[in-house]
Formats: C-alpha cells, sequence, structure tokens
C-alpha cells in the first residue's frame, strides 16, 4: 500500500507567500507553519508528526525550512525514518527513508550543516549592518507599538491595580510588550 504524500510549508512572517514552497508538488495534504524555525515546538510541525504514518511521504521544499540547526533537522528526521516515513527534500534533491546509506547519513549532515552555518553568517551580517547603520544614524529600530499618550494611559492603569493582560488585549499588543513599557520608566 502506498502512503500519503505530506507537505510542511514553513514561512517566518505573516506576509511572505508559503504556496510557492511546493507549487506543482502533487500531495494529498498539507501543513502551513507561520513561525518562526528557532526551535522544533511548532503545532503545524507538532500535527505533522503525529499525523503521518508508516509509508508516508513527507515533502519539505528545503531543509531550513523544516530546521534551522543541525541537531533538530537530525532529530526531526531520524523520528520520522525509525517510524517508516519517508522523507522529501525538494531543493536539495535528497530523499532519507530509514535505510539510508552512510553516504546519505554524511549528506544530511553536510547540508544540514551548511544551511546552520549559512544562518548564522546571515544573522552575523544583519547585525553588523545595523550597527553601520545605527553609527551613520540612519537605524532607528523597530517602530513603537504604541503612542506616547497611549503609553502614559497604560502605565497609568497599571498603576491602579488593572490587570496586565486586560490592557495588553485592549491596547492590541502582548503582555510582553506591557511589561516593555513599564520597565522603560
Amino acid at each position: 500500500m502506498n502512503g500519503q504524500r505530506v507537505g510542511y510549508i514553513r514561512v517566518s512572517t505573516e506576509d511572505q507567500n508559503a504556496e510557492r514552497q511546493l507549487e506543482n508538488v502533487q500531495l494529498d495534504k498539507v501543513f502551513i507553519e507561520r513561525a518562526s524555525g528557532k526551535d522544533t515546538n511548532r503545532p503545524q510541525l507538532t500535527e505533522l508528526l503525529s499525523y503521518v504514518r508508516e509509508g508516508d511521504t513527507v515533502v519539505v521544499h528545503g531543509m531550513d525550512r523544516l530546521a534551522r540547526n543541525l541537531d533538530d533537522l537530525r532529530g526531526i528526521v531520524q523520528n520520522l525514518t525509525g517510524r517508516g516515513v519517508r522523507i522529501d527534500f525538494v531543493t536539495e534533491g535528497l530523499s532519507f527513508s530509514g535505510d539510508d546509506s552512510p553516504m546519505a547519513t554524511l549528506l544530511l549532515s553536510v547540508m544540514g550543516a551548511f544551511a546552520e552555518f549559512e544562518r548564522k553568517l546571515l544573522r552575523e551580517r544583519q547585525r553588523e549592518g545595523i550597527a553601520l547603520a545605527k553609527k551613520r544614524g540612519a537605524y532607528r529600530g523597530r517602530k513603537r507599538s504604541l503612542s506616547s499618550k497611549q503609553i502614559f494611559e497604560l502605565r497609568r492603569r497599571v498603576s491602579t491595580g488593572e490587570q496586565k493582560s486586560k490592557i495588553a488585549r485592549e491596547f492590541g499588543v502582548s503582555r510582553e510588550t506591557v511589561y516593555q513599557y513599564l520597565r522603560m520608566g
């Protein structure tokens, strides 16, 4: 019996186009994640892992869409292949099924290490670019979520003992954002 072909798509932000990752790939079901790949604690990934069965094939655009570091990548691939689930990486043109040769295991490690290295280089270049822009006065950081008037109102309401979570909901920000505005003094 042939299993299902199940796609996993991950984009980091809401405005990124998820559909382009596996367009023109025939799939029976698709899990779309709109979250950072910094760890494996992702709702759609968790759902995918519990959904797939022996004989199924998981199709992912690229290794970096499944995991950002080598340990997570290896762990997910071993979890799947250990349960008889095949995994195909479209960009790299690699497949893993559990009965992989030592060469396939090496390729997974090398390609995963390159993806992790590339991500770290990107972050380093981004930090350097921000530092240079700050020196030139061109970088001001992220725009504030709330106006000065709203921040004043937020602080006033907190000082009267109102619940921070209620205030956060009303202002349309997270509780952490409320705490950050309170720390700013």
